[in-house]
């Protein structure tokens, strides 16, 4: 099943978490994605937290595929930084392979964050936002169209 991101903003946590098992991790995507961050799945206030969160702290992330690592868009001015290493591995959400965003060795701001991705779309990412082993949000990437 081919999502949409609006569509995923729909998305109960349940069903969210039922698309992260049913989906492939797809390739190590590469360039600049949109970001979408998924606090309250399936509630009124999913589109106004998700907006908030876009206009004054996370944009979305630039990924270096040949690198295996990539840059978050933060601040409302999209600065690029909060590196992360990419590479796939088990997931530690049900231990099938997905695009990990790890920031252990990277970053001493996110050191304790870890990010898993799976394509589920057309250019379109589902990720899980982890605090050290603990899953915190869902979040959500748009890559543009490749020509």
């Amino acid at each position: 099943m081919a999502v949409t991101i609006p569509q995923l903003m729909k998305l109960t946590q349940a069903e969210l978490d039922d698309l992260f098992k049913q989906s492939s991790a797809g390739p190590i995507p590469n360039g600049e994605a949109e970001g979408t961050a998924i606090i309250a799945p399936g509630t009124e206030l999913e589109g106004p937290a998700a907006k908030m969160i876009h206009l004054f702290a996370w944009q979305g992330k630039v990924f270096d595929a040949k690198k295996g690592e990539l840059r978050n868009k933060i601040l409302p001015i999209g600065m690029k930084a909060i590196i992360a290493k990419v590479y796939k591995d088990k997931s530690w959400f049900d231990g099938n392979e997905c695009i990990v965003l790890d920031y252990s060795k990277t970053s001493l701001v996110a050191r304790w964050i870890r990010d898993e991705i799976r394509l589920v779309g057309d250019g379109v990412y589902l990720g899980i936002v982890y605090w050290g082993k603990k899953k915190l949000i869902d979040f959500a990437l748009k890559f543009p169209k490749q020509k």
